[in-house]
């Protein structure tokens, strides 16, 4: 059972970060509620890659290898318990 919420948590956070690397394709979507509650909850674990990996021009690599550390995460994790 445990090994089923951890899975939820780690996909549901993971789609959240995937959701905001898509509403920031398009300019005027902060103004939603969806979209500000993905940047309030998601920003402070970007933040982290974006001060070891800065944005490239326009490209932003910090969300790709946040979601690959926090897979590697979960494997971890549940190969712990």
């Amino acid at each position: 059972m445990i090994y089923i919420i951890i899975h939820w948590a780690f996909l549901i956070y993971t789609l959240m970060i995937m959701g905001r690397l898509i509403s920031s394709w398009f300019p005027n979507s902060y103004k939603y509620p969806l979209v500000r509650f993905l940047g309030f909850y998601t920003e402070p674990y970007l933040a982290i890659f974006r001060k070891i990996i800065p944005p490239i021009g326009v490209f932003d690599l910090s969300p790709m290898v946040a979601i690959i550390v926090l897979q590697l995460a979960e494997k971890l994790l549940l190969s712990l318990l």
